[in-house]
């Protein structure tokens, strides 16, 4: 189990290199992370959904993503509160304190779905969440010590010396915890190094002298990893808009922003510039398009949206001839209204009036759709593929004009002056056909050859053979065997060297 000292510490870009790098040497691998949090979720192929970072993880594994991977997700709808989505489907909403309580009965579940994992793999490689040295939240845990404890399982933790203060960080970790849980700990990576290493050689003695705990290796830092599905919305952040590109994306980062990676296939596009808006910063005026993400909490986004004045700027960016892009919860808000009568996101018969950009109303359920879908974009007649993950039936004129059609089925809406346009279809700039045709309507451009699913894969290899320099993975090997086997059977069951990626 990979566990952090701090979260944001790069405990899931870790267990991705770690599923490719053994899945390289010839070994079933599958990834486990029992609790996570996050409004980037993917559709398994057992039709559930989970964290976007396992599903990265599953693609490094060479598997297809399943509810297994993710028992317990937890999607923030509010600054307090949550929809709890277990093995898949949603349990229904809680709020910090309502959670804590229902931890324990949540446990079972999780250790069913880590053993039917366990029962196909050679290895499983665990996420953690969080830290465990927030001894606060220890009682009921089931994200760190809480499920090591109970699954018996060895933890490596992770500490990021890119912030500052990692001697501290593990020190301080060893220190609080409860001295059991210390000794599960089998030893300690350092993640994020920049520069010489051998400098920090001092600062790995004295924290093997405070705590006992191995090092098992300095991963300098791994800039490709811009290149791979983020999960966490602190990466916008990180994200720069670049200077002089010829078509300039802009992107307003709603309060419950929710699988923003649809828009990780455009950030690779050497000539598109993708500027994510922070709150209080206005839309640019130069923008060729504004794209409305995905969001966790439609009607309060939709409010958010405009107390920042976006719905000004939307206007006046379409006045000066610029288009307009909704997905999923964007294409609702772009609509003359939404809906929440069962009280699915607040309380009951809750609505608000949409941008009023398209002729369609939306109507929130507490059904959602969960499906992998593809067809074709009406526009460009280029082949669509995606993924549909949303609560909610819209309906209204504008379907008329449909954005795309999937197989029999019209998808989607446009605007009579064709500005405007929404759909319900995630990930679809992840194919290459689709992307170049839908930038060239944009602006005249030289098609510029990204294959950006091969992008991904060469990134994961390389990340893979990263850690291999970096870290002793024969000895996390070794430390994997040795739950179940005896130090000396251990020797008999050498790591196969790295072959050729799945």
């Amino acid at each position: 189990m990979i566990q952090g000292t701090g979260s944001d510490v790069g405990k899931s870009l870790l267990v991705a290199g770690l599923c490719r790098a053994f899945t390289r040497r010839g070994l079933t691998v599958r990834p486990f992370k029992p609790q996570n949090m996050s409004n980037n979720a993917a559709v398994t192929i057992d039709g559930g959904e989970i964290g976007r970072a396992q599903a990265l993880q599953a693609r490094a594994c060479g598997v297809a993503p399943t509810t297994d991977m993710n028992p317990v997700l937890l999607k923030p709808q509010s600054e307090i509160g949550a929809q709890v989505v277990v093995q898949g489907k949603i349990r229904g909403n809680a709020n910090a304190r309502t959670y804590q309580a229902m931890k324990g009965e949540l446990l079972p579940k999780v250790l069913e779905s880590f053993d039917r994992l366990q029962a196909e793999a050679d290895l499983v490689v665990v996420e953690g969440a969080g830290s465990p040295a927030e001894v606060n939240l220890r009682k009921g845990d089931i994200a760190n010590m809480g499920f090591a404890e109970a699954a018996d399982l060895p933890v490596l933790l992770v500490a990021d010396i890119d912030r500052g203060g990692v001697i501290a960080s593990l020190v301080g970790s060893h220190a609080v915890i409860d001295p059991a849980e210390a000794r599960r700990i089998a030893g300690y990576v350092i993640n994020k190094f920049r520069g010489d290493v051998s400098l920090f050689d001092d600062g790995l003695t004295i924290i093997t002298e405070h705590t006992a705990w191995p090092s098992l290796g300095v991963v300098p830092f791994f800039p490709e990893a811009r290149h791979l599905p983020a999960e966490d919305a602190v990466a916008l952040s990180q994200t720069e808009a670049s200077a002089g590109r010829a078509i300039k994306v802009a992107v307003p980062q709603l309060a419950r922003i929710a699988n923003f990676d649809d828009l990780d296939p455009l950030i690779a596009e050497p000539d598109v510039a993708v500027d994510f808006v922070e709150p209080g910063r206005a839309l640019p005026g130069d923008a060729d398009l504004v794209i409305l993400p995905g969001s966790k909490a439609t009607l309060s986004d939709l409010a958010f949206l405009r107390a920042q004045g976006w719905d000004i700027d939307i206007q006046a960016h379409l006045r000066r001839g610029g288009r307009v892009l909704g997905i999923c919860a964007g294409y609702q808000m772009l609509g003359q209204r939404v809906e929440d009568p069962g009280g699915i996101e607040g309380p009951a018969g809750t609505s608000e009036a949409g941008l009023g950009l398209l002729k369609v109303t939306t109507r929130l359920s507490g059904d959602k759709t969960l499906e992998e879908v593809e067809g074709r974009h009406l526009e460009s007649g280029a082949e669509i593929r995606g993924y549909e993950m949303h609560v909610g039936v819209t309906e209204g004129p504008g379907l008329e004009r449909p954005f795309a059609r999937l197989g029999d089925k019209p998808e989607g809406a446009v605007s009579a002056d064709g500005k405007v346009a929404g759909c319900y279809l995630h990930g679809l700039f992840s194919g290459d056909a689709f992307r170049a045709a839908y930038l060239a309507g944009l602006k005249e451009r030289a098609a510029s050859g990204l294959t950006y699913e091969s992008k991904v894969e060469d990134t994961l290899d390389a990340l893979a053979a990263h850690l291999e320099t970096h870290l002793d993975l024969d000895q996390v090997y070794q430390i994997a065997l040795a739950r179940s086997l005896k130090e000396a059977v251990v020797e008999q069951f050498p790591l196969p060297r790295p072959r050729k990626a799945p």
